[in-house]
């Protein structure tokens, strides 16, 4: 997982430094992302990353994509014992944000999808469903481009075909261009 984080935050300041060059505005987020989800088999605990890319369609409203990925153990007796869980999400949608001194308030629809898998005892299930966030959160202006964000969003799923209301907290850094 640290390759990951280490290749992402790379292409996120490359994908920063050339978006710098076009006549617009926005910022990349990465982070620490913790769900409690709320799984067929019980509740659970995930922990994990979220990061996003925000585009400023005109100074107050942008168009983001965000992704995620949390992995816990489940204790269920749809595997007589223990799962492994991983989570990970893959949203788009509006964000409407604007700044008050060294805060930036923000609120978003986020729609997509969302791929949860469970392996435990032998035994394995997967599934792939539609998923929305809706939420907000805000960003604290530490140094020049650079803000520190904690994020809180109501993620709903549909996997395993029931619904699945989830809440999902985020913080880390956020780099502006």
């Amino acid at each position: 997982m640290a390759r990951f984080f280490s290749v992402f935050f790379v292409i996120s300041l490359f994908v920063a430094g050339a978006v710098a060059q076009v006549p617009t505005s926005g910022n990349v987020f990465i982070g620490y992302s913790y769900v409690r989800a709320d799984l067929p088999g019980g509740d659970t605990n995930l922990n994990g990353w979220n990061g996003s890319a925000e585009f400023k369609v005109i100074p107050l409203l942008g168009l983001v994509a965000d992704f995620s990925g949390n992995y816990g153990t489940q204790n269920s007796n749809l595997f007589f014992g223990s799962a492994s869980v991983h989570q990970h999400n893959f949203l788009f949608g509006p964000r409407l944000g604007f700044t008050i001194g060294k805060f930036r308030p923000f609120v978003h629809a986020l729609i997509g999808a969302s791929h949860i898998s469970e392996n435990g005892n032998g035994f394995s299930n997967s599934d792939t469903s539609f998923a929305d966030a809706l939420g907000g959160g805000i960003d604290y202006h530490l140094i020049p481009l650079i803000s520190w964000r904690l994020q809180i969003d109501a993620l709903q799923t549909r996997s395993f075909s029931t619904t699945e209301n989830d809440v999902r907290v985020s913080t880390g850094v956020v780099i502006r261009f």
